[in-house]
Order: structure tokens, then sequence, then C-alpha cells
């Protein structure tokens, strides 16, 4: 399979014959407002003209319908004909945007040779849960290619924990900028990170979703710093910059 970061947690991936796009945000850098008063968000421009984003995505994955995962200018751009699948209860409001063919993720789908399988995720800890609403993660396998752990906007918690394990995926997608809301986490920062790489010892970690919005608070660099004072090398925790394009196959990443 082929893996590209796009920028935050947009990825576009090339898996079992399919071109997926997930979480697509396509706007322009600072047309949205600032969320922890340092800067307008998104904080860095798209790596590739839009165009070329979209050219050959044959499937959408929506996770939940924050602006830095499904904005407006994905709404408008993405074809509304283009299957899309996202977390079950956000369908109607998609459908409302004009999208025709849309398929809530309750437990799992097949598509051709891949299942997409739902996977628990926790958009933070406590009250915050509430007010960031509810999120999916996801799991994409299929014969010949790397069984994909994707564990969208989640801390680290149990249930997580759990399913990565039941699942022993060779991929996993973080999302480690260690965002906070109203001083909570709510991804994963650079610890919950590390301590997910070393719980999934056969995986190989890749980090998204870091230095594109003002409350973010661990860099690339800082998570790097952070991974090898913990003994865990660039083989094991890949931290791709946004535009990058990483080939992988199971238990190995080139």
């Amino acid at each position: 399979m082929q893996l590209q970061l796009l920028r935050n947690a947009a990825l576009k991936l090339s898996y079992a014959g399919r071109t997926i796009l997930v979480d697509p945000d396509l706007g322009a850098r600072h047309s949205r407002r600032s969320i922890a008063g340092r800067s307008n968000n998104p904080m860095v421009d798209l790596p590739l003209p839009i165009e070329d984003i979209l050219a050959g995505v044959d499937l959408v994955i929506v996770s939940h319908l924050h602006a830095d995962h499904f904005d407006e200018v994905a709404k408008e751009r993405l074809p509304k004909d283009l299957p899309l699948i996202c977390r079950a209860g956000d369908e109607e409001t998609i459908a409302k945007a004009g999208f025709r063919a849309i398929t809530p993720l309750d437990c799992y789908l097949r598509l051709g040779p891949i299942i997409l399988k739902s996977h628990p995720a926790q958009h933070g800890t406590g009250a915050v849960v509430e007010t960031m609403g509810p999120v999916m993660g996801f799991g994409l396998e299929a014969p010949g290619e790397p069984a994909f752990y994707w564990c969208g906007d989640s801390v680290l918690y149990p249930p997580l924990l759990d399913a990565v394990k039941a699942t022993d995926p060779d991929i996993i997608v973080t999302h480690s900028c260690g965002a906070l809301w109203d001083g909570t986490l709510i991804v994963m920062d650079a610890g919950q990170t590390l301590d997910l790489c070393e719980a999934a010892p056969r995986a190989t970690v890749i980090a998204t979703h870091m230095e594109a919005l003002d409350h973010a608070t661990v860099s690339r660099a800082a998570l790097r710093q952070a991974a090898q004072a913990r003994g865990i090398g660039s083989e094991r925790l890949l931290i791709p910059q946004d535009g990058e394009t990483i080939e992988l196959r199971a238990s190995v990443a080139a």
C-alpha cells in the first residue's frame, strides 16, 4: 500500500486497488478561526493543488464532522456522487451537503477484497468528550496488504488499546499533536504515542495530525526527541512531512 500525508489528518491511501481519501480538510491556510489564540487555522498550506489531491480518488472516509476533518471546501469540491463512508450517525448531516452515496460504518463493511471495520475512539477525557462529540477509528484488511489501523481523533484509552491488541495491525496511524481543549488533552501527545508504540511492538506507527492547528502542543521534532529518549527508533515510528508518501508492506515500512 501507499500512504500520503496531505495535511493534519488528511490521508490519501492506495490500498487493494482503491484510492481512498481520509478526512479531507482542503481549506486555504488561515481560512478558519483560531482555536488557541496563536494563529488562524490551518496554519500551513496544502502540499498539493486540490485537483491533484482529488485525482483518482474513488472512496472517501469521514471520521467525524469537525472542520479540520471535513471542511466546507471539501464539501464543495468533492463530487457529490463519490462513495463516502462516515461514522454512523453523521450520514444525515453529510446528506444535507448534497452527497448522494453515503454509507454509515456501524461495525464493518466489505468493499470488494477490503474489509473496513469501525474501531473505538474517544476525543478527550472527562467532560470535554461530550463537547467534542462522537468520533471513530477504523481498520482496513485485504489479502496481500498490511493490516491497517487508524486511531482517529482519540486519546490513548483502554478500548483503543484492547482493539489494537485484538487486531494486531501491521500499521497504526496516530494523531499525535497533543491538541488541548480547555486545557484537556483531546488527541494523543508524545507520551501516549510512545506508550502505544510499546504496546504494539510488531507494528509500524505513523504519527500524523501535527503542526497544522494552533491548539497543538507537540511538534514533529519534539516527538522524535521523545521517541529517541525512549529507545524507539525511526524504523518503528514514522513522522511524515505534509505531502510525503510512504510505501508500506506487512510489518515493513520503506
